[in-house]
This record gives structure tokens, C-alpha cells and sequence, in this order.
């Protein structure tokens, strides 16, 4: 059964860091690919970076491409994202999922993570 735990947000200032951590406790991630999705307020939720059941691939919104990147450790059952010269427009809760092969949803989200980013 999957279980999925978010964690790592925080407040940070414009150009900041922040690494996100997602955690199954139902030992279910490593036959799936991965993706990370965020929801600002007001906003539908969006995809942010996905990456492969054997991290050979990784895919990311043009809105973080070579600001974040997306891993994964199969052993451990984790996948993170570290995010690196955030800005303003970072600002959301950001989810974690499992993903079919056009990177869509399959909906275990968890409660999520707040990320904020000051200006």
C-alpha cells in the first residue's frame, strides 16, 4: 500500500535553498517512476520534475529547468528535489506521486510541503 510523506519546506529568502525529501512507507517507489507537483494559492496544482523507476531520466518544467533537480534512492524509498536560486514564484505546496509513463498523477498525495519564498 503506498504511503506518501513529504517533508524538507521551510521559509527561505529569493535565491535560497531548500531539499525536499518524499518517503514510502509502503516500500512502494522503486517500480515507479516519480514527480514532484506544486499548488499555489489560487493556482491548479502543476507538474515539476519527474524522474525514471532507474533515474536514467529526469524531466523538468521549463519554470525550474537548472534551478532544481529531482532524485531518487530506491533503497531508501525516498525521492528529492533540491532547489537551488529560488524565487518568489517558487511559492506553493509541493507533492510528491508516482507517475505513469506520460508523467501523469496516479493521486497518492500526501499532505504536502510548504515552501515559501521571500522577496
Amino acid at each position: 500500500q503506498v504511503h506518501v510523506e513529504e517533508s524538507g519546506g521551510g521559509l527561505v529568502q529569493a535565491g535560497g535553498s531548500l531539499r525536499l525529501s518524499c518517503a514510502d512507507s509502503g516500500r512502494t517507489f522503486s517500480s515507479y517512476a516519480m514527480a514532484w507537483f506544486r499548488q499555489a494559492p489560487g493556482k491548479e496544482r502543476e507538474f515539476v520534475a519527474a524522474i525514471s523507476w532507474s533515474a536514467s531520466n529526469t524531466y523538468y518544467a521549463d519554470s525550474v529547468k537548472g534551478r532544481f533537480t529531482i532524485s531518487r534512492d530506491n533503497a531508501g524509498n525516498t525521492v528529492h528535489l533540491q532547489m537551488n536560486s529560488l524565487k518568489p514564484e517558487d511559492t506553493a505546496v509541493y507533492y510528491c506521486d508516482l507517475v505513469d509513463s506520460d508523467y501523469g498523477p496516479f493521486g497518492y498525495w500526501g499532505q504536502g510541503t510548504q515552501v515559501t519564498v521571500s522577496s
